[in-house]
């Protein structure tokens, strides 16, 4: 049986047509159980779970494959040996999305400020016109985030959202269908009760680990990804290396634009929209967030931020201190303390 859906076949399967992606609202009985989406260019798939084994095929990026088994194996690497059986042999877990298809129906009652939403399928196109003939722009991926400023019906019949971009200020379109809304339970303080100085987080570079503690008791432990150990600053001035020392929590966003900023429809851009779950701690802009394009916790690979599971990410955000209300999509202050070293 063949595990692998190619772009070609995943359109079909979801009755898509060209660049625009459909899903069923109820899957057929060949629905994967365990779907995966490729987050680099190109990802090698190899007979046995180990990088020194024969390369049986490539994946590109956003392929959406299905995963038959998870497997620990024994060639790790240390900081993450998962691995995936699929498509006749074994992918490294660190590049791939393990995503679901959730299509959802249309929410109308959007109050005037717009409400936070979150994709809910493997990835969505966004255009410029709720009209999938018209200019696309970015790809969404599956849970990140979107701010939602209106519901219109597009020239197609179906039903879109326009998006706010919180960077360039512009709005564009996505459907509908492709977002679920974020329910005001999601958005809750946790442990609210606890005074903010009773609060805070280690960061441990050389371990790669996060700790959180109420009152010295440790109530989070994980693992992330930290900047790339380079001191000297990039173009924009600064380093990839993420910053040491004592800090507080100065800001929160439950999704930001990262990236150059720049509109474009290149999916190889250096452009990442939605990011989750944003919590500062830094005047350059370092924060915890959600990753959705990359999966490989326990080793650096960011540009200065501290790359976290989205719902570790989410956890984080709701229990520090600024609480962002709902109905916003920023919070400032000083807040929960930040420890890095």
């Amino acid at each position: 049986m063949k595990s692998m859906l190619s772009r070609r076949e995943f359109l079909k399967l979801s009755g898509a047509a060209s660049l625009l992606i459909a899903f069923r609202s109820t899957p057929d009985s060949n629905y994967p159980e365990l779907i995966g989406r490729v987050t680099k260019r190109v990802l090698s798939v190899y007979s046995e779970p180990t990088f020194n084994a024969s390369e049986v095929c490539v994946l590109d990026r956003d392929e959406l494959i299905s995963i038959d088994e998870r497997v620990i194996s024994d060639e790790g690497p240390r900081y993450n040996p998962l691995w995936y059986q699929t498509c006749g042999g074994y992918a490294h877990s660190g590049n791939i999305q393990i995503v679901q298809w959730q299509p959802q129906n249309p929410f109308y009652g959007l109050p005037q400020e717009g409400a936070l939403f979150q994709i809910s399928v493997p990835y969505t196109r966004t255009y410029a016109q709720p009209n999938p003939e018209s200019t696309p722009y970015y790809r969404l991926y599956y849970h990140s985030n979107a701010w939602v400023m209106r519901v219109v019906e597009g020239i197609d019949g179906r039903m879109w959202y326009g998006l706010l971009d919180d960077v360039l200020g512009l709005r564009y379109f996505a459907r509908a269908e492709h977002l679920r809304k974020v329910q005001a339970s999601e958005l809750a303080p946790i442990s609210p009760d606890v005074p903010s100085r009773e609060k805070r987080i280690e960061v441990s570079l050389d371990q790669q680990e996060i700790r959180a503690f109420e009152y010295n008791r440790l109530v989070l432990r994980t693992r992330m990804s930290s900047g790339i150990p380079d001191p000297k600053p990039r173009y924009n001035g600064i380093p990839t290396i993420t910053p040491t020392g004592n800090f507080y929590v100065n800001r929160k966003m439950p999704l930001r634009h990262m990236g150059d900023a720049n509109l474009t429809s290149d999916l190889n851009a250096y452009e990442i929209p939605g990011v989750p779950w944003v919590t500062y701690f830094h005047f350059t802009g370092v924060a915890f967030h959600g990753t959705y394009w990359h999966c490989d916790f326990g080793r650096p690979r960011s540009h200065g931020c501290v790359n976290m599971r989205t719902e570790e990410a989410q956890w984080i955000y709701r229990w520090t201190m600024p609480v962002v209300a709902p109905n916003e999509y920023i919070g400032t202050g000083v807040g929960t303390k930040v420890i890095v070293r």
